[in-house]
């Protein structure tokens, strides 16, 4: 397992970006992803849910507003200093391939790449090389073992498909491992600019499945969906991201 105190490249991002983050327009749909998943999952007031990768705590936030008992975990403490500002849930600091929980959430969330799909490249971090497992399939494995019997999980991951079609001028797709990598710039909250590198493993719906069932989890659907317009559909060639629905 990876020690939590190590670091990783998403920190260095996180450090400069602060709240500025949740000025990003996929930031918006919160609330709308929010009551999906509450219909989806089952959820009622009273359920502990726990946010794997919640980065400044939107999802941690609106899921507190709707009644439910929430832990929010992320590896950057830049975020979860922006999360502490705003949300009355529990926050901790921890790495998602070891998660510092034992097993009874009613469920779990990991959304927008939080704690999945931005492990499998970059420096700092597990990869995929030969001899070493596979460390969204060890996420997976992590999030299996903290839910009660019956307890449910929402995953989003980008779409391989998506991101294949729609490849953009200067991203790097590394066909063997699945994984993006794009030169992007961000900003700070005082407006300085800075160009960051990005990686992300896309996924195609298959995978998901087989990596669900791996970690001893039962697939309950598989939406094609699009930051803030979450709702049941196969997904398809035009839906940036998949939403892996699954049971305990």
């Amino acid at each position: 397992m990876s020690d939590p105190a190590r670091h990783h490249w998403f920190e260095d991002l996180a450090d400069h970006l602060g709240p500025t983050y949740l000025r990003y327009s996929f930031t918006r749909g919160t609330d709308q992803e929010v009551d999906a998943l509450v219909a989806a999952l089952e959820l009622t007031p009273g359920d502990r849910v726990l946010d794997v990768g919640c980065g400044p705590g939107r999802h941690v936030d609106a899921l507190a507003d709707r009644g439910m008992r929430v832990v929010g975990l992320d590896i950057a403490d830049a975020f979860l200093r922006v999360a502490a500002e705003r949300t009355p849930g529990c926050l901790v600091r921890g790495d998602a391939r070891a998660l510092p929980f034992r097993a009874g959430f009613d469920a779990v969330v990991s959304l927008c790449q939080g704690g999945f799909g931005l492990l499998g490249a970059g420096e700092g971090t597990v990869g995929r090389a030969p001899g070493r497992p596979d460390p969204d399939g060890v996420v997976l494995d992590q999030i299996a073992a903290v839910l009660r019997p019956g307890g449910r999980l929402a995953l989003s991951a980008f779409s391989a498909y998506f991101q294949l079609r729609w490849l953009e001028d200067g991203d790097e797709f590394d066909a063997a491992a699945g994984v993006n990598h794009e030169r992007t710039a961000i900003r700070s909250p005082d407006g300085v600019e800075r160009d960051v590198d990005l990686w992300t493993s896309c996924f195609t719906p298959r995978e998901l499945r087989l990596l669900a069932d791996r970690a001893g989890l039962e697939v309950v659907d598989l939406w094609g969906v699009t930051p803030g317009a979450y709702r049941p559909g196969p997904p398809s060639l035009e839906h940036p991201e998949l939403l892996l629905l699954a049971r305990r």
